[in-house]
């Protein structure tokens, strides 16, 4: 339960809705069976790419070339960045945080671990940003209103550069170029698994990009990696599965409650952006898409909330939970100060972020 917090919560808030609205046959209509379809065939592939360390062994190469400190970090978050565009942002830190773990410890330069951390993590929340998969709010939206690909870019487009432009100002500002060598290790790829997988991968992004039916990817990802890899079919995120369901109750009981329903298209209608940046930090960015999406069409500033919101408390994502546990595990009783970190960075990103498309969207 601890793991799954929300999850949890989510269940209880599903549950207690249930008893304002009975349920009957308008509760089928609350599943996005789509996106939860498409969130699935990602997360497998992309286990199933960690399981051969695929991700790692190709960072861990690119990070052996630099030699001081400063470019190393820069490279551990761009590296973070781009590969929640890719893999999702969760997937994304679960794959480069033991990295960040491994190149501080083995450097000796542990007291840059909490920044590179923090760092990571905000460049997992804001590099998922761009692609309809990058973050499981985004594939949300992304199904729910079928915003056009061009459209759904180009609405992230200016507060992506703006947030590559502040976690590099950040790694430049705060860490110095001191001497750095990482040792060259032998690791090598299982060439036939890669070529499969990726060809796996590519096969569920064309899902979420609508160029192929969702059912194809159902069938054909399970069945290979039940061959090829069972253990990516046991490590795929059910809980966060889970959690959609519960929250597509919940929020589907929600709107047909009508009190509720005029207040938030209420708040919604006065400013969507910034409510639902608001939302994010109470309840988290992925139960503020489901939820906030019931009450408004306006989902340019829906969107732009949600993804902005990631960033601010500890619960504003479940990115940012994944990496408290992670620190906290290497970290055993510092974690005061990484939360002061924490939050001293976080917050300065979503005033940053949140001002900017205020003013300019």
């Amino acid at each position: 339960m601890k793991k799954n917090a929300v999850m949890v919560i989510a269940m209880i808030a599903a549950i207690i809705t249930c008893f304002f609205v009975p349920p009957d046959k308008a509760y089928l209509a609350y599943f996005d069976v789509k996106t939860l379809t498409c969130l699935f065939c990602v997360l497998a592939v992309v286990c199933a790419l960690k399981n051969i360390n695929f991700f790692y062994i190709l960072a861990k190469k690119l990070i052996q070339v630099f030699g001081n400190a400063r470019i190393c970090i820069l490279a551990l978050v761009y590296i973070t960045f781009i590969g929640s565009m890719l893999i999702a942002n969760d997937m994304a830190l679960l794959t480069f945080l033991p990295l960040g773990t491994y190149v501080m410890v083995t450097t000796g330069k542990n007291k840059y671990m909490a920044f590179t951390f923090i760092m990571q993590n905000i460049a997992a929340n804001l590099g998922g940003m761009l692609t309809p998969f990058g973050n499981p709010q985004n594939l949300y939206l992304y199904t729910k209103f079928q915003i056009p690909t061009v459209e759904f870019m180009g609405i992230m487009a200016a507060p992506f550069i703006l947030a590559i432009g502040l976690i590099t100002l950040c790694c430049i500002l705060f860490v110095k170029p001191e001497p750095f060598e990482l040792k060259d290790e032998k690791v090598s790829l299982p060439v036939g698994r890669s070529i499969v997988y990726l060809l796996l991968f590519l096969l569920a992004i064309a899902i979420v990009f609508r160029g192929i039916p969702y059912g194809v990817g159902l069938i054909v990802i399970p069945f290979v990696l039940l061959f090829m890899d069972r253990k990516a079919l046991k490590m795929v995120d059910y809980p966060l599965l889970l959690t959609f369901v519960f929250f597509f109750v919940f929020s589907g009981n929600m709107a047909r409650i009508e009190g509720v329903r005029r207040l938030f298209s209420f708040l919604l209608e006065k400013n969507t952006l910034l409510f639902s940046v608001l939302s994010c930090q109470v309840i988290s960015n992925v139960p503020s898409a489901i939820l906030l999406s019931q009450f408004t069409e306006n989902y340019k500033h829906l969107l732009l909330g949600v993804n902005i919101g990631g960033v601010g408390t500890l619960i504003a994502s479940l990115a940012s939970l994944i990496t408290y546990r992670e620190y906290s595990k290497q970290n055993t009783g510092k974690t005061g100060p990484y939360i002061l970190l924490f939050s001293a960075f976080n917050f300065a990103f979503l005033i940053i972020m949140a001002a900017f498309s205020l003013l300019f969207q």
